[in-house]
């Protein structure tokens, strides 16, 4: 049977890293690992074939090839998924849906002949059982969790790994904490679930056997969520895989109590993490309380960054405005948050309630949910009706984001971070691309750039006070671009187009 296994298209967002991408010659940031992983798990007879529409187009021929689609996806995807399912539907082939996306809409897809949800390692082996048989169920649900240490090395060969900036590992699934917006913990749970070093160990040496020296991510919801298994046995592992290897340096998301434990900073850096995604979400406690987000409470949120940031990692940070504690003083007391902390990558959305989650179920008593939630962080759109109303809101995230993404702000804020950063001491590995992107970056954002001046300022400071940081200065300067392109794309032109007020300081 031919399988063919479609990724919908992502929307342009901060997390696509679109413009930044171009700087090295990349389509997309990184593989559909968990379809590379459902393709590991199909008979290994069976003809298969990977179609990302991140990084190329699904041709009439490829429809023609299957006998069976199945497509995975997240929120985020929904509208490329209903695209292209409805041509696979239209050339009469069977789909097969599953992934987040999925497990949360099945309701909203009437076109796909058969469901697989939750985790593909309870619900496939069921699915293709019954295939076998001539019994196909429509819709494969499943009410435990997957035994992570049964799940294969991802069919890295069916990708085109050229074409991506980074390549995606996972070790853990699940989550400890509770936040009332988050829809981690009902479709992974509470109690993180690990594999084993020795799986992680393959994974990375088939990427390195495959001729792989970029980034790779690490896409648990919290690496640490099991630290004594994170300390104990992945870290200790990945330091001795690491002692002969160029390349590939790992980041990850975490939660903020990782800068409470030195060792396990220590240990992280030792074994190659040179970034790390943190939810901070807001500075104001009373928001932290609403929300449950324990973790984040009573501590000072900017030392914890800045321990980080010492230890020898970059800090991306997750942001949050429109929780019902939230006044119109939260967007000033965000900017100050942000350019304090020297967090670059300041990530901020408005609060969204997401199906499956506590914020959902209690926005849905109180009659405060308007549709379905984006899964896009980067549009002036939210599913829940808020208590400081939604034009106060979409303009003040607005004016949010035009500062923190002005030249002079951003330039800033990375010179805040560099005086804190200890850049790692990992074997480096230069390609074509690297050396090229530097000098793509001269050209598009040191002459043609309105941030040039603030560009020179940067990388003539980094040389002088920071010589070993001047390649993060570089990375950081093309993030910066992206990120301003898509506040202009996505947030900013759309409120010209309706004649909506701005009110914030800098310009883009």
């Amino acid at each position: 049977m031919n399988v063919l296994l479609l990724y919908p298209r992502f929307p342009d967002t901060f997390w696509s890293f679109r413009h930044a991408l171009r700087f090295i010659r990349k389509e997309s940031f990184g593989p559909p690992l968990g379809l590379l992983t459902v393709a590991a798990m199909l008979p290994p007879e069976w003809p298969k074939r990977l179609v990302d529409l991140n990084v190329t187009h699904l041709r009439p021929s490829d429809i023609e090839w299957a006998d069976m689609v199945m497509i995975s996806g997240m929120g985020i995807q929904r509208e490329s998924a209903r695209q292209i399912i409805a041509r696979c539907k239209a050339a009469g082939r069977t789909v097969v849906a599953g992934g987040p996306l999925f497990t949360e809409e099945a309701d909203q897809f009437d076109e796909v002949d058969h469901f697989v949800l939750n985790e593909a390692e309870v619900t496939l082996p069921r699915f293709l059982a019954d295939l076998e048989r001539g019994t196909p169920q429509r819709v494969y649900c499943a009410d435990t969790f997957a035994d992570m240490r049964r799940s294969p090395v991802p069919l890295w060969e069916l990708a085109d790994l050229r074409r991506y900036a980074s390549a995606c590992v996972q070790y853990s699934r699940g989550c400890p904490f509770d936040c009332e917006f988050c829809n981690i913990t009902a479709l992974l749970g509470r109690v993180p679930r690990t594999k084993s070093a020795e799986q992680i160990i393959a994974e990375l040496d088939t990427l390195y056997r495959l001729g792989w020296r970029e980034s790779i991510f690490f896409v648990d919801d919290n690496l640490i969520g099991d630290r004594r298994a994170a300390k104990n046995e992945l870290l200790p592992a990945l330091i001795r895989w690491r002692k002969d290897k160029v390349g590939c340096p790992f980041s990850t998301q975490v939660s903020i109590n990782l800068a409470d434990d030195e060792e396990l900073l220590q240990m992280m850096v030792e074994a190659g993490f040179t970034a790390v995604f943190v939810g901070i979400e807001t500075p104001c406690e009373e928001s932290l309380t609403e929300c449950h987000k324990t973790q984040n409470r009573g501590r000072d949120l900017l030392e914890s960054v800045r321990r980080i940031q010492r230890a020898g990692m970059h800090v991306e940070g997750g942001f949050i405005v429109g929780f019902d504690s939230d006044t119109p003083s939260v967007f000033h007391r965000q900017i100050e948050f942000i350019q304090k902390s020297g967090i670059a990558a300041a990530m901020v959305g408005l609060l969204q309630a997401p199906h499956g989650t506590r914020l959902y179920e209690r926005l849905k008593r109180e009659g405060r949910l308007v549709g379905i939630p984006s899964g896009n962080n980067v549009i002036d759109f939210t599913n829940i009706i808020p208590k400081m109303g939604l034009e106060v809101l979409r303009d003040g995230y607005r004016a949010l984001l035009q500062h923190i993404y002005s030249p002079a702000a951003y330039y800033e804020r990375v010179r805040t971070f560099l005086k804190e950063y200890r850049p790692p001491r990992i074997r480096v590995h230069l390609d074509k691309e690297t050396i090229l992107a530097f000098f793509r970056s001269i050209y598009h954002l040191g002459i043609r750039g309105v941030e040039r001046v603030h560009y020179w300022r940067l990388l003539f400071w980094t040389l002088f006070h920071r010589p070993r940081s001047f390649p993060m200065a570089v990375t950081l300067a093309i993030y910066g671009f992206h990120f301003r392109r898509i506040c202009e794309e996505q947030v900013l032109r759309v409120a010209k187009e309706v004649h909506l007020p701005i009110r914030a300081q800098g310009t883009l």
